[in-house]
């Protein structure tokens, strides 16, 4: 039997363990410590996240690595992006040549600015980075778990690896496609959750339907700016890993980010918010990484520096709301060290010799 490793017990963690599990695979589910452990086989799920949902008999338990990695096909990472590097070291001693390594974090490392394949590189033999693979796109964990259609993206260098881990991940209700662009793939997933942190600020504040879709359109453009800048396809944006994650994360009441941006207009702060939630709102740091890239690139990002005014410099978000979406009006492709306006402007027709 075919056996996957999912370091992990994040909702997106036991989702992914379940359906696994469900599809016939053997799954090894690591916990951080042995009480976590024990309280997952003893009690399951946390109800108040996953209401009558248990684990199946092929799900192991455990919170000894080697145990959770044991001849396993592919390990799956499913951290906060803040852990990414601390939990990859971790696997690094247990790795097999045939081993797949699959990140499913949405974010940026704070500091280095690296995405999370980046970081996993750093942290374990070069042998197995052609192993490496991402996977992202709109996957709301608690529609998967009820059993609702959805799809992403998994993402290779090696497009033969990419395709191993889509034969693993799907199911009947779950569509994997395929992709080489690794940093589209990754910047889409992790830059769009500081679009929906403002999709929230703009439903807190009742701004209706065509603010909402103007602000998600801009702030798509302006990730794909940087995502070009940092040598994306453009194209990846217009994906499942940019566009439908954004409308996913957006629109979405389950989504944590667009949750944080209504509770931002309640006049309460960052701190107290992300407190209270069981799940880590990825944009939050994602938001002070894409600043600094931007700022380093000498890259204009309107929409990513009012938020980060709001996030990091206690602004009031009734007073930035309505410049992020209408602020520095021209050409919609143009910016400052922007490359869109070059990639989709019409060339000129040579004229017909006679």
């Amino acid at each position: 039997m075919l056996k996957v490793g999912i370091i992990g017990t994040t909702i997106w963690g036991i989702t992914l363990a379940i359906i696994l599990a469900e599809k016939g695979i053997k799954v090894a589910l690591w916990a951080r410590t042995e009480e976590e452990a024990d309280a997952l086989r003893n009690s399951g799920p946390d109800p108040d996240e996953t209401p009558e949902i248990t684990f199946p008999a092929n799900v192991l338990i455990t919170h000894e690595m080697e145990k959770a990695l044991d001849e396993v096909k592919a390990v799956l990472l499913v951290v906060p992006s803040q852990s990414m590097r601390q939990n990859t070291g971790l696997i690094a001693g247990h790795l097999a040549k045939s081993m797949l390594v699959v990140s499913a974090a949405k974010g940026l490392e704070i500091g280095s600015g690296k995405r999370m394949s980046q970081v996993i590189a750093e942290e374990i033999n070069p042998r197995f980075h052609s192993n490496i693979c991402v996977i992202s796109g709109p996957n709301l964990a608690r529609e998967i778990l009820c059993g609702r259609p959805a799809a992403m993206v998994a993402a290779a260098e090696d497009g033969a690896v990419a395709r191993q881990v889509q034969r693993i991940l799907s199911t009947p209700n779950l569509c994997v496609f395929t992709n080489t662009d690794v940093v589209g793939v990754e910047l889409g997933g992790a830059l769009k959750n500081i679009i929906a942190l403002g999709a929230g600020i703009a439903d807190g504040l009742g701004y209706g339907d065509n603010a909402k879709a103007t602000f998600m359109t801009r702030g798509l453009t302006e990730i794909t700016a940087l995502g070009v800048a940092l040598g994306a396809n453009p194209l990846t944006f217009s994906g499942l890993a940019g566009l439908g994650d954004v409308v996913a994360t957006c629109a979405s009441p389950l989504s944590r980010n667009h949750y944080v941006g209504v509770e931002l207009t309640k006049g309460r702060s960052v701190t107290e918010i992300v407190s209270t939630m069981s799940g880590v709102a990825e944009g939050v740091p994602t938001t002070l990484v894409a600043r600094n890239l931007a700022h380093n690139l000498g890259l204009e990002m309107p929409i990513t520096e009012k938020i980060y005014r709001v996030l990091y410099e206690n602004a009031d978000p009734r007073e930035v709301a309505v410049e992020m979406i209408g602020g520095n009006v021209r050409h919609e492709l143009s910016g400052k060290r922007w490359r869109l306006f070059s990639l989709f402007k019409r060339r000129k027709q040579p004229q017909n010799s006679r």
